[in-house]
């Protein structure tokens, strides 16, 4: 995808938005966030929340109420996983929630990302649901849900839909090392 692709006109008033519009709105707000959830775009991805965000990661411990400190946790999030595969079970969105379930597949490089519990080397299958709570067209709220389980372990264990989008993330350590389980590429 093309980062302009990602791009969202966050100065817009959706405050005369239909229902379908607004909610379509939310999850462009959203799948923007994401997309720009790298190194270089991490400043995109946080341009998409409101003037007062709370950022929570509830299994980690960790909640920020501002974007300064969101931002420095990304980045150490960025030095400490790598990302393998994602599978994106299912996103759905009202005019102010958007829900995304999806599973991560990672390899933790780095010991910046705060109370993981896995050690550098070893590789994680993580569910990761996302509650977002939106307000006037952008995020106030991001819960970050983060089941962590060892990859290929007796927990490592998901039912996927058969309309699952998958993305695949060539420079990741163990890109291309997928179980039999017929989802290879």
């Amino acid at each position: 995808m093309d980062c302009n692709e990602a791009v969202v006109d966050l100065e817009i008033d959706v405050s005369g938005m239909t229902r379908e519009e607004l909610i379509a709105h939310n999850l462009r707000v959203v799948e923007a966030h994401f997309h720009n959830e790298t190194p270089e775009t991490i400043d995109r991805a946080l341009a998409v929340y409101g003037p007062e965000v709370t950022w929570e990661a509830p299994a980690r411990g960790l909640v920020y109420d501002n974007a300064a400190d969101v931002r420095s946790s990304y980045l150490g999030i960025f030095r400490t996983v790598h990302w393998n595969r994602s599978t994106t079970l299912r996103r759905f969105a009202t005019e102010s929630f958007v829900f995304d379930d999806q599973i991560a597949d990672l390899t933790v490089v780095g010991t910046e990302m705060e109370n993981l519990g896995f050690e550098p080397g070893e590789r994680i299958s993580m569910r990761l649901v996302h509650c977002f709570e939106m307000k006037n067209g952008k995020i106030a709220r991001e819960i970050a849900y983060e089941i962590s389980r060892a990859w290929g372990g007796p927990l490592d264990h998901d039912q996927i839909p058969a309309d699952a989008v998958i993305q695949d993330y060539p420079g990741g350590p163990h890109h291309g090392q997928w179980a039999d389980d017929g989802s290879a590429p």
